[in-house]
């Protein structure tokens, strides 16, 4: 069962950046994160949860949300088996907890924003950003 641990939440004043990470918990064959797809939601107060943005295993084939293309970047470092999600440009608006989720299967397009395509999730981390 693969869990996946997010990092890098924190308070940022507007303008400025993080980068997020999304790991597995225990490194098996099982719960290898470079065999998955990967892609990172948010979910504001009172909100439903926006998908942002994901990558291929390869991590050559990335899609992104309208409203983070060009802000946002995607990664993954297959060496450290971690993905990441580098946010410049932070609003007060990007504020909410982020979570990263995996797939077995990429889903390109808009598909691949859809959480429901997602069986793995973490537990999300905190990103505030004050004006």
């Amino acid at each position: 069962q693969l869990q996946l641990v997010e990092s890098g939440g924190g308070l940022v004043q507007a303008g400025g950046s993080l980068r997020l990470s999304c790991a597995a918990s225990e490194f098996t064959l099982q719960s290898d994160l470079n065999n998955y797809a990967v892609a990172w939601f948010r979910q504001a107060p009172g909100k439903e949860r926006e998908g942002l943005s994901c990558v291929h295993r390869s991590g050559g084939t990335t899609d992104y949300s309208s409203s983070v293309q060009g802000r946002f970047t995607i990664s993954r470092d297959k060496a450290k088996h971690t993905v990441y999600l580098q946010m410049n440009s932070l609003k007060p608006e990007d504020t909410a907890v982020y979570y990263c989720a995996a797939s077995p299967t990429y889903y390109s397009g808009s598909d691949c924003l859809k959480e429901t395509n997602y069986p793995y999730w973490g537990q999300g981390t905190q990103v505030t950003v004050s004006s």
